[in-house]
């Protein structure tokens, strides 16, 4: 596999991120969708142990996921304080020692994701970094509440500062196959976005099966979402391989037909390095290089920063570590 250059690890400034239009609803192509579960499960079952990386390849990639970070916290008990330190943690996340060890001095995280009552003083933490303000928004986990207030739910954010936005389907829409449905929410909502990048969070635990996993990916891209995103990280089901790789490839079909890159980020329970080692080789393998970047491929992760810190103050040191020799990640 390629190796990763220290330039290509560092953050990616919002503004470069690609912005997809979107098209209009081909119900023919959604029609026309086939998924193998079979082969999905095969396909997904041998990727991690598809390729073993050096130890100093193995540390750039386990930067490069660090740099496609969401930093996420979405708790009942968030506090400005927490939000402020998980801030400082995302303008330096790792140790300065090991920083400078593995020559990432100016590494930083894609962005913070919080609740729309955080947006405040996590634009506040960040400025002057270039890290954006990622707000999850319609209803967040379960995407039920009245549509005008999730529709202004998205405009309070994007007034708040938040640069991202995290919106939840509607789930009933894809059990019931009724596409037209989830077109038209999405294109709302993607409309009350404005400038903010919009990822489509699908839910795919909740879904029923791959195909619909599927066709709803397909739809979110055709309404205009910049990414797609597997999960809230709140369903019994998170992101899974099989459900990241049907994903991807729907990624893979959509720009093959419309010149459009539109974003992937996988969410809930991936909390391991080498886990995340995984993701990136799947995407590494499925789209290539191009979407190994902040500005097409996301980790939404909490615990994950921690593990992947500890794995590398490992590599550099040469013996063990544990979680209290780093800060809050």
């Amino acid at each position: 596999m390629q190796s990763l250059g220290q330039d290509n690890v560092s953050h990616l400034p919002q503004a470069m991120m690609p912005r997809n239009d979107g098209i209009g609803l081909h119900l023919g192509w959604l029609k026309s969708l086939r998924v193998n579960p079979a082969a999905v499960h095969e396909r997904a079952n041998a990727l991690p142990g598809l390729r073993r990386l050096p130890a100093e390849d193995r540390a750039q990639w386990l930067c490069r996921a660090i740099a496609c970070m969401d930093l996420t916290t979405l708790s009942g008990d968030d506090t400005a304080n927490r939000v402020r330190r998980l801030c400082t943690k995302a303008r330096q996340p790792l140790r300065p020692d090991l920083a400078q060890a593995l020559g990432q001095e100016a590494l930083t995280v894609a962005a913070i994701c919080v609740y729309h009552e955080m947006i405040e003083p996590a634009r506040t933490a960040l400025e002057g970094s270039g890290i954006p303000v990622a707000a999850v928004s319609t209803g967040f986990p379960a995407g039920l509440s009245p549509f005008h207030l999730r529709v202004a739910e998205i405009e309070e954010s994007v007034s708040a500062g938040a640069q991202e936005i995290d919106i939840v389907i509607s789930r009933r829409h894809v059990l019931e196959g009724n596409w037209k449905a989830l077109y038209d929410e999405l294109r709302t909502f993607r409309d009350a976005c404005g400038p903010a990048h919009m990822k489509a969070i699908l839910a795919t635990g909740e879904l029923g099966d791959l195909r619909n996993v599927a066709r709803a990916s397909l739809v979110a891209m055709m309404a205009g979402t910049d990414f797609i995103k597997t999960s809230t990280g709140k369903e019994p089901v998170n992101a899974t391989l099989p459900v990241g790789l049907v994903m991807l490839r729907m990624i893979r079909a959509y720009h093959a037909r419309t010149g459009f890159q539109v974003g992937m980020k996988p969410a809930g329970g991936i909390s391991r390095a080498k886990d995340a080692l995984t993701w990136l080789i799947m995407v590494h393998e499925e789209l290539g290089m191009p979407w190994l970047s902040p500005a097409l491929f996301r980790f939404g992760a909490s615990s994950l920063l921690s593990d992947i810190e500890q794995e590398l103050d490992r590599m550099v040191s040469g013996h063990g570590s544990v979680g209290w020799r780093h800060a809050m990640g």
